[in-house]
């Protein structure tokens, strides 16, 4: 299996975590934290999240894929991306509300993606 790096999402203003994650399986591939994070719950967590959407998305016959679901605390933006390269992977940032620029994050990720081999 590949070794990926997630170092560069370390970049991001506000960032707290990220993961790659096997959405078919909820596995984590790569993840790192700078809190007490639970990276493996999270993977499987939000794995379901994106085959939940899939599924509705399906059901409702909406065309086009998910570029990102974002979910919104009080004090955290939490963005899922499944990769345009591979479907069946995506990718997991938390990011700190108040410190973060979502439209530049969102930006970042997708740029991100382009750096990744899945070869």
């Amino acid at each position: 299996m590949n070794s990926f790096s997630l170092d560069p999402l370390k970049n991001l203003d506000g960032y707290t975590a990220s993961a790659l994650v096997d959405s078919d399986s909820g596995m984590l591939m790569a993840g790192q934290s700078q809190g007490a994070i639970d990276l493996d719950l999270a993977a499987a967590g939000n794995a379901e999240v994106l085959r939940a959407k899939r599924r509705v998305a399906e059901a409702l016959h909406v065309a086009g894929g998910i570029e990102d679901i974002l979910i919104t605390l009080e004090d955290q933006y939490h963005l899922i991306r499944p990769l345009e390269t591979n479907k069946n992977v995506f990718l997991y940032v938390i990011l700190d509300r108040s410190r973060s620029n979502l439209a530049m994050a969102r930006h970042h990720l997708k740029a991100f993606e382009k750096t990744l081999d899945f070869s």
